[in-house]
């Protein structure tokens, strides 16, 4: 095995695990001749055991190394890596972080769009319509569903339903005949169309579009897989008759979700910046940190910006006109051109080698209703003009250098962080995650996020990315769930009076860097 894959399988294994590795760490490993995957493995154990969920250290790797030391096992001292033996974990600033290894710059840059909803979109009217887009979305997360081995045994409910008259107590919900044939546990699969806690316990109703089905549960563990679930999502119930009753009882619940999973990398260290939420127009956008990061990204003798190839922007590039009441009180541009204009010449700093793409967010012009198509090219022409820009809906999913990356402003996280048990502002990842489970962007129909009646729902995240980036949150925030690195990449507006009253704490004026060939996010700070 050479030394790259035994690298790259040391990283795969830290990140499937849920950790990251500072650079400084990462450096460290890279002198070291003896078995580095088993050095990730013994300080994740340790780790695990401890309950520590912290980044890995050089003081990790010291350890780890000094105990195979003494028990007589060959290495090179630490001393002697290609790492300079006075470097710290703590002595790194924020701006030193990404200095990992020399690279030149005639690295390939290869970028795909594997999904813009802008050219697809195709609204339908009125109750037709949203049938449209629940059968789609159905019939999408059943496919999902199907790659699972245990769909083999989902039945459809009208096979299972048998109804019989209620004639004791008026239930809400049906009573069901055992039917010749069927085990004594069988598999429904359906949308949630509601989910109440009960005094006795979980009440879920689903539709697989043959019927409606009624069923509870009543341990713990059922309520705790049911307080992460989303009405309007699909799920997949395994039920068992119930022993006092002819109802049937729920015994475990499954949502689609993403599998565990190694992602893609690219094959040469090149970087991706992660930035939203720029509000431009807003006496609260910050334009001096924001001027800073684009004089920095723009430097031609920075061993990290020579690295950076992409930039994908997450929407919300200016504050709008009347998106919520007296807004006008927060502005600093009236006109809705003025602060697209001032957003243009802004964005005009960016170097032409840097690969853009952008999406828009709920302030942005256009319409509010998922999915987004692209900003409308009448009121941001000069960026259509930019050939290192890609205007593209929201949500999107493009692919750079190999690693897939889902862009997604946001809008959806309000609904899941205002109905999920323990979700908050203040962890936006945590919310990220229920959107992978559920496989899709924003389920919940009826509640602050608009979806517009579609066709086809293009808001079932039908392929696994590699990244999940979204802003919409103004919180920054990063984590791994089942090997996609999810991020939520903060915003470059202060506090305001509403993010005060909701007790929100924004973190404003940073950015996201990660290599896409460990996934290793980083952050950098511009508003000190």
């Amino acid at each position: 095995m050479d030394f790259g894959t035994e690298i790259s399988n040391a990283l795969c294994f830290a990140i499937s695990k849920g950790y990251q590795i500072h650079p400084d760490a990462f450096e460290m490993l890279k002198g070291l001749d003896i078995d580095i995957l088993r050095i990730i493995q013994d300080i994740i154990k340790a780790k695990v055991a401890s309950k520590d969920n912290s980044i890995i250290l050089v003081e990790d790797i010291k350890m780890v190394v000094d105990k195979h030391s003494k028990n007589g096992e060959s290495q090179n001292q630490i001393q002697n890596s290609s790492y300079g033996k006075s470097l710290s974990s703590s002595s790194s600033s924020s701006l030193d972080l990404l200095h990992l290894r020399n690279s030149d710059t005639s690295e390939p840059v290869s970028y795909r769009v594997l999904l813009d909803p802008t050219p697809i979109i195709n609204s339908g009217e009125g109750v037709e319509g949203y049938t449209s887009l629940f059968r789609s979305r159905y019939e999408k997360s059943m496919h999902i569903l199907s790659l699972r081995p245990d769909s083999r045994r989902i039945t459809r409910v009208k096979t299972l339903k048998k109804k019989k008259t209620d004639t004791g107590n008026h239930k809400p919900y049906m009573q069901y005949e055992q039917i010749s044939g069927l085990s004594s546990t069988m598999v429904v699969a359906g949308l949630v169309m509601s989910r109440q806690f009960k005094r006795h316990g979980l009440e879920i109703v689903i539709d697989d579009f043959s019927g409606d089905l009624h069923v509870m549960g009543t341990t713990e563990d059922i309520k705790k897989q049911g307080s992460l679930i989303t009405t309007d999502q699909m799920v997949m119930l395994e039920l068992e008759n119930g022993r006092k009753s002819q109802n049937f009882v729920i015994k475990n619940i499954i949502s689609p979700d993403i599998p565990d999973h190694l992602p893609n990398r690219a094959k040469s260290e090149s970087y991706v910046v992660l930035i939203s939420d720029l509000h431009v127009g807003s006496k609260y956008f910050m334009e001096t940190a924001f001027m800073k990061f684009l004089n920095w990204i723009s430097s031609t003798d920075d061993e990290i910006v020579r690295k950076i190839k992409f930039l994908c922007i997450g929407g919300d590039l200016i504050d709008g006109i009347g998106i919520f009441p007296n807004q006008d009180k927060e502005l600093l541009e009236l006109n809705i051109n003025s602060q697209m204009s001032h957003v243009m010449d802004l964005l005009s700093r960016i170097p032409k080698h840097i690969n853009v793409f952008v999406i828009p967010g709920n302030h942005d012009p256009g319409r509010r209703a998922l999915p987004q198509p692209s900003i409308p090219r009448q009121s941001s022409e000069k960026l259509y003009t930019f050939q290192n820009f890609k205007m593209l809906g929201n949500p999107s999913l493009i692919e750079l250098n190999g690693v897939k990356i889902l862009m997604y402003h946001g809008q959806g996280l309000d609904d899941i962080i205002g109905t999920i048990p323990d979700l908050s502002y203040a962890k936006p990842a945590e919310a990220m995650k229920v959107l992978l489970r559920a496989r899709h962007l924003s389920p919940i129909y009826g509640e602050r996020t608009p979806i517009a009646p579609e066709q086809e729902d293009h808001m079932v995240i039908t392929e696994v990315p590699d990244i999940f980036h979204s802003g919409h949150i103004h919180v920054l925030d990063a984590q791994n769930y089942r090997g996609t690195l999810i991020v939520n990449s903060g915003t470059w507006q202060g506090q305001t009076n509403f993010q005060r009253t909701m007790g929100i704490i924004p973190n404003p004026g940073v950015a996201v860097i990660v290599d896409l060939s460990t996934l290793q996010p980083f952050i950098m700070n511009f508003s000190q």
